[in-house]
């Protein structure tokens, strides 16, 4: 259990002073006054914070309805006092008998200690969160039950509160089911007291709240499936390099070439000086490049589909410990979108990474999928290999378009997510383009492309 250690409710926060000494006067009437006059300066300003918070707290305690009915009541106070209206006073007589009936509700005050437990602060869509109200009764007389309101996230739930003794204690259980992906803000807990007419009503707040992030679905994708590289040295690229471990041919000797370097079987065979070439070998530099824009999807639970492939194969980058760049049209805590539209998702951790996914929602000034690859394209980062992420609106054409932005030497994985549509892989100018149709299929697809 997480506990918070902020139990006592929340009055507000103000500060007092407190002055000591006596003021000597002479004993004549003028010194007296003087003497009265400045008693009565020092416990105004000891007091004064003290009495405003007191007044706008009874303010706070009328409700519209309790406005409406001191309005009726000074109107026809008024109208009886001055034009002698009997049916005036009458209407004032019921005003008053309503609000002398609905003041003693309000009346004396529980002497709670409330603590919010919850027994996770993480979970997957379609889990639950178990909270526990523990509520401590700190005085000695016994409290009568109650309702208390729990705001969780944009809902807000009553929890009654039952009978508890004096010195007694109990833990009510609320269960929370985490529906959809986001981050649900848990408390603070109110507690009203209100009268039957709804006239007046007192509230008295806790402190204690909690953040629950809702991370979106995951799957578990093949080994090497965030990279495509096989082994620990990485995979031979079209690049001719020098020095490096995949050996390539060879050829004559350039002045300024190391003598290590040269093939001295090759040198006696030729009769010139030749030296060894390789091609050069790279790790896998992965890039996840999810579009926000909620207009390339049909409805939300497809963009929710396309949230959680991203998220799948970012969070196996992290896993593999690749070097990996995870972007998007809109990053977590951003107010302003980037110059080039990309928002790169804080991916130290995997718990970090699925943080920023849980958190992450729809772009408000988007760009097309074209711009953002070209712009992840110019950004000169070594990347071996991109993944595309997006929904069914954009056709193959416009998505070959977008990988084309890329060089030869890596390798692009455009995904189309189509609620419930058949699953498909088909390399198209290079680029593989799969259809996914729901979370299961991307790695079937992985794995029949020859992607791992």
């Amino acid at each position: 259990m997480s506990h918070d250690t902020s139990r006592a409710p929340d009055w507000g926060t103000g500060t007092g002073s407190r002055t000591y000494g006596t003021t000597r006067w002479g004993e004549t009437g003028t010194g007296r006054v003087r003497t009265q006059r400045t008693r009565a300066r020092r416990w105004w300003r000891r007091n004064r914070r003290r009495l405003l918070r007191t007044w706008r707290r009874w303010l706070q305690t009328v409700t519209p309805t309790g406005w409406c009915v001191l309005a009726v009541l000074l109107v026809s106070v008024i109208l009886g006092a001055t034009l002698g209206w009997v049916e005036a006073w009458f209407v004032a007589i019921a005003a008053a008998v309503l609000l002398v009936v609905a003041l003693p509700f309000l009346i004396g005050s529980r002497a709670y200690l409330i603590r919010l437990e919850i027994d996770r602060k993480r979970v997957v869509v379609g889990g639950a969160v178990h909270l526990g109200i523990d509520v401590e009764n700190a005085g000695v007389r016994p409290a009568l039950p109650a309702t208390a309101e729990l705001p969780v996230g944009d809902a807000l739930r009553e929890v009654p509160v039952p009978f508890i003794a004096g010195r007694g204690r109990t833990v009510i259980p609320v269960p929370i089911a985490a529906d959809r992906r986001g981050i649900v803000e848990v408390g603070p807990i109110t507690l009203a007291r209100r009268d039957p007419l709804n006239l007046f009503h007192r509230e008295v707040t806790w402190r204690d709240k909690h953040l629950v992030y809702v991370h979106p679905r995951t799957v578990l994708l093949p080994q090497g499936s965030a990279g495509l590289v096989r082994d620990l040295e990485g995979t031979a690229s079209r690049r001719l390099t020098d020095s490096d471990l995949s050996f390539h041919a060879v050829r004559e000797y350039v002045r300024g070439d190391a003598f290590r370097h040269v093939h001295w079987k090759s040198t006696a065979k030729t009769g010139t000086l030749m030296v060894r070439q390789y091609e050069e070998s790279q790790t896998a530099r992965a890039a996840v490049l999810f579009d926000a824009n909620r207009d390339e999807y049909a409805s939300d639970e497809e963009f929710e589909l396309g949230v959680s492939v991203a998220a799948s194969v970012a969070a196996k980058a992290v896993h593999e410990g690749r070097e990996r760049f995870i972007a998007s049209a809109w990053s977590p805590g951003r107010i302003r979108p980037s110059i080039d539209g990309l928002e790169e998702l804080p991916s130290t951790t995997p718990q970090q990474l699925l943080d920023a996914w849980a958190e992450l929602e729809g772009a408000e000034e988007p760009r097309p999928i074209e711009r953002l690859t070209r712009a992840l394209a110019e950004s000169r980062r070594p990347l071996s290999v991109v993944t595309i992420v997006t929904g069914s609106v954009p056709d193959p054409s416009r998505l070959r378009r977008a990988a084309v932005a890329f060089p030869p030497d890596v390798a692009v994985i455009a995904v189309r997510c189509e609620q419930l549509a058949d699953p498909s892989a088909q390399l198209v100018d290079g680029t593989w383009l799969l259809t996914v149709g729901e979370l299961g299929d991307l790695p079937q697809l992985l794995l029949r492309g020859g992607l791992v």
